[in-house]
């Protein structure tokens, strides 16, 4: 069985645990998914199977929106409630003032990701080595915040939503929000992901392959039973021979080809919709 979806994964279980879960409710051993999400975060999760798996990499999965609530003077090695080690009073701030810091946020920003995040540092994940107490330093990364949006702010907690490109750590943005107001500490106390690119929760309602994809579709003009059949196809008999990948629809399955240096070679042979 193949099929793509979107799934909600509740707080609390990991992105693993809950795909186990999802196997047995479709009765099947082989299905993945698409970014994972902390025990502690809670929201969409895109999930394939059967050979629906191999198609994540072309899906359109950014940017992604996220809703968070961020605790102001909440202090927590992992930037979250899970390891919250002392709460300072603050006094309450304006929220024109709030809201400036959260629109602040917005364009390309750098900065260091959680120490306890899945980062590998010479082989181990980051959240491994804080746990074990090892001393490590992350390089800092670039993320990309295209809009961010105040929810409410009922002291000490700001909510807010983010919209932001692949790989961006939200708990890392509520840090620097807290900074930004002069707050030396903050950590989340709720985390929502809300969408992946144009995938929203839709009760686990399947996916159409050909409309989720992220490539442009190409028309293949030789013979079809090459295509069928999985011979190697000339370029001159596409449509577009620039180079880049593309998908090409046979009626009852795709595949996905890539051009470069005027060769044309199969990414994904055949996958059935």
């Amino acid at each position: 069985m193949n099929r793509l979806f979107v799934a909600y994964k509740p707080t609390g279980v990991s992105s693993n645990f809950f795909l186990t879960q999802l196997k047995r409710k479709y009765k099947t051993k082989k299905a993945g998914f698409s970014g994972t999400l902390d025990p502690f975060a809670k929201g969409v999760l895109l999930i394939g199977i059967g050979s629906y798996t191999k198609l994540f990499r072309f899906l359109n999965k950014t940017p992604k929106i996220y809703r968070a609530t961020l605790w102001l003077g909440a202090k927590s090695d992992t930037l979250d409630s899970e390891m919250i080690e002392d709460v300072e009073i603050l006094r309450e701030f304006d929220e024109a003032d709030i809201l400036r810091v959260i629109k602040s946020l917005e364009g390309e920003l750098e900065y260091e990701p959680p120490i306890f995040s899945a980062k590998q540092i010479n082989g181990q994940r980051a959240y491994d080595l804080a746990r074990a107490g090892k001393e490590f330093t992350l390089n800092k990364i670039n993320s990309t915040i295209y809009e961010t949006k105040l929810i409410s702010y009922c002291h000490p907690f700001v909510t807010f939503e983010a919209t932001v490109s692949e790989g961006t750590y939200i708990r890392s943005l509520g840090l620097i929000a807290a900074n930004r107001l002069g707050v030396k500490y903050g950590a989340l106390s709720a985390l929502e992901r809300l969408s992946e690119g144009q995938f929203r929760y839709n009760d686990e309602k399947p996916l159409e392959v050909r409309e989720s994809l992220n490539i442009k579709q190409n028309f293949y003009l030789g013979n079809s039973d090459n295509l069928r059949y999985g011979r190697v196809l000339a370029l001159d008999d596409l449509e577009n021979k620039e180079d880049g990948h593309y998908w090409l629809d046979s009626g009852s399955f795709i595949s996905i080809i890539n051009v470069a240096n005027k060769e044309v070679n199969y990414e994904l042979g055949r996958i059935e919709c």
